[in-house]
């Protein structure tokens, strides 16, 4: 039944009323307002008990903000419009047959919760403090949930990031702005007067070199910084925060790049006075070392024609023919079903053994060097693996390129989003009932 056709309904039964009342008084029900259709969006409706729910909330929002909120009809048709943008993704969810379980949904409201430093009941009790019942939460999660995973499908396919546009970035201010390395820098001062004397300077270099002999006996930077810097960062422990080289004083920058961590130079002369820097930490310089192990194997794969007994068999042969001096590569060659390393017999390279299934990873790591192994299986079949060297490898420069492309995507994703969303709203049908 339309809303017009109960209108009219509504209207027969008042009227059929009105009729009977010439006869004799009844009382007549309040009449209470139905929900209506405020927009139609191509296959679905957004109702006004939806648009009225979220201003609600939008205006609770804005306030918080201690933001002046827009007039009321502008107010109305932003949020009007973004709940329109949320339907056409949501539509386009169940259509793929997107589904958010209870489990997911769960874990996600309990990393809310944990990102915000509360337990789920306390949560539970904040949303109550703002007026929205946890179901209704929950509620608007999983849309969320699913418009994200929407996005990801449909923009994310979009979005490519090349290799010279990581290298155009590595060279640009920006990057190198990024890429610097920060130093976390403690600092005391032995001050000098403006025109100081030979005597006050010859004072202060004596004073300053009792307290860098201090330090270097085990004196507690802070508390000396406390109680003899006159640094403008002494109560703070002569702590002076995260910096980059370039944000530091010039002659601060040029001995922290020479310092090691917890290291403290000798006193430094500046017009200033007398300064002695610790270097508390440093950042962005890390080396990130990966374990990697060099390594060949064979593998028996069972089959159609072959069992999983018969495929252990025939490991177990092999190996024995092996410890009897066959040549490892040439069985690899012959017998490996492993058709990516067969032909360079059984050779995988520099590998890293987290990359590895459980089993061949607890053999890469245990096993020792240019000793074939006894068979033993992963799910992919019966192995001999032989362990040739192991090493650990700087992957730094690969884990920060991988951080420039995630930059570099992140903003190329927020772009072609915009693009989208727009194309998205253009092709659907919508028919404004406000």
């Amino acid at each position: 039944m339309t809303m017009k056709s109960i209108r009219n309904v509504l209207l027969t039964a008042t009227l059929a009323v009105a009729g009977v009342s010439a006869v004799a008084p009844v009382a007549v029900a309040k009449v209470v307002p139905l929900d209506r259709v405020v927009a139609i969006v191509d296959n679905d409706v957004i109702m006004e008990s939806e648009l009225d729910s979220r201003l609600k909330t939008v205006r609770r929002q804005i306030q918080d903000r201690s933001t002046a909120l827009p007039p009321e009809h502008v107010l109305k048709q932003q949020v009007l419009e973004r709940l329109i943008i949320e339907n056409l993704q949501l539509q386009i969810a169940d259509r793929a047959g997107a589904r958010i379980d209870d489990n997911s949904l769960n874990d996600a409201i309990r990393n809310i919760a944990g990102r915000n430093g509360m337990t789920l009941e306390q949560f539970r009790d904040a949303l109550a403090q703002d007026g929205l019942s946890y179901t209704e939460a929950r509620e608007q999660i999983r849309r969320e949930m699913l418009i994200n995973r929407v996005r990801q499908r449909r923009v994310m396919e979009r979005v490519q990031v090349t290799d010279r546009e990581v290298e155009n970035f590595r060279k640009s201010e920006e990057g190198r702005q990024q890429l610097a390395i920060e130093y976390r820098l403690g600092h005391i001062l032995v001050s000098l007067p403006e025109g100081a004397t030979p005597n006050q300077i010859a004072a202060a270099s004596k004073k300053a070199e009792g307290i860098y002999e201090q330090l270097n006996k085990g004196a507690d930077f802070a508390q000396t910084a406390v109680s003899q810097s006159q640094g403008q960062n002494a109560l703070e422990g002569g702590d002076i925060g995260w910096r980059k080289a370039d944000q530091l004083p010039t002659l601060f920058a040029e001995v922290a790049v020479g310092l090691k961590k917890g290291q403290v130079s000798r006193p430094i002369r500046s017009p200033s006075g007398f300064h002695i820097i610790k270097l508390s930490d440093s950042r962005g310089n890390e080396q990130m070392l990966q374990e990697q192990v060099k390594a060949r194997h064979i593998l028996i794969k069972p089959n159609e024609v072959r069992s999983d007994l018969e495929a252990q068999e025939l490991a177990r042969n092999l190996y024995s023919r092996i410890e009897s001096g066959a040549d490892f590569s040439e069985l690899a060659k012959a017998y490996s079903d492993d058709t990516g390393s067969a032909l360079n017999g059984g050779d995988l390279g520099w590998a890293n053994p987290d990359d590895m299934v459980p089993a061949f990873r607890e053999q890469m790591r245990t096993a020792p060097a240019n000793v074939a192994t006894t068979p033993f299986k992963s799910r992919f079949g019966w192995h001999i693996l032989e362990v040739q060297d192991k090493r650990n490898e700087d992957i730094s420069d690969q884990v920060r390129t991988a951080q420039i492309r995630e930059v570099l995507g992140q903003r190329k994703f927020q772009e072609e989003l915009q693009v989208w969303l727009r194309e998205l709203r253009d092709q659907a049908y919508v028919e404004i009932k406000l």
